[in-house]
């Protein structure tokens, strides 16, 4: 194993998290996607679970996420299980797997523990030390508020182009597209990107 600068961070390349089987999209953040298209024009689809479907059946999303190849591993993930992009990773993909809760451990002792740590997917009662949750904590606040204000903006904008083109959403066209994307459909959506949103034709998988 290899340590990382500073921190009890280790990098153990297993690349589970890589794959749709552990994490089934990567979610992009604008100034990540920004990023990603100048590397590779064609590495980035509208992320799944959209938010919105007019009555004409077009969907709308909140961002892109990264593509994956047939085998569900990240398009930038090479034969060697190496990111091809690692210092220009999402950010989701820096943060990984560090998230912090707040739960007691197997003796009742209430602190901050580490959740699914590399070599430890999906365990619970790993501890840091203070310095290492402040500064995790610290990106994630960080993530976390971003994602949020790209969803508000989302919303603002659809609420705008909506309004503007006398649409609405409706739940049971949403429903009914998704049934035909699922069965190998294409669909049109929307993705909200840079503050405008972009349309796609997007073919669903049998």
């Amino acid at each position: 194993m290899e340590k990382q600068n500073k921190s009890t961070r280790v990098k153990n390349f297993c690349a589970r998290c890589c794959t749709r089987a552990f994490n089934d999209h990567v979610y992009l953040l604008n100034e990540d996607a920004i990023r990603m298209k100048q590397m590779d024009t064609d590495c980035v689809e509208p992320a799944p679970y959209f938010e919105l479907c007019d009555q004409q059946g077009r969907f709308y999303v909140s961002g892109y996420a990264l593509k994956a190849k047939e085998d569900g591993s990240c398009i930038f993930l090479n034969e060697e299980k190496r990111c091809k992009i690692y210092s220009q990773r999402p950010t989701i993909c820096s943060l990984y797997p560090y998230m912090l809760h707040r739960e007691p451990d197997e003796n009742g002792n209430v602190d901050w523990r580490q959740i699914s740590g590399l070599n430890q997917h999906g365990c619970y009662h790993t501890e840091i030390s203070d310095e290492e949750a402040s500064e995790i904590a610290d990106q994630i606040k960080s993530y976390e508020t971003s994602y949020l204000l790209q969803l508000t903006e989302f919303f603002k904008k659809a609420e705008e182009h909506f309004s503007k083109n006398k649409l609405k959403h409706v739940q049971g066209v949403y429903d009914r597209e998704m049934r035909k994307f699922n069965k190998g459909g294409e669909i049109a959506v929307f993705v909200y990107y840079n503050g405008e949103f972009v349309e796609h034709k997007f073919k669903g998988q049998e």
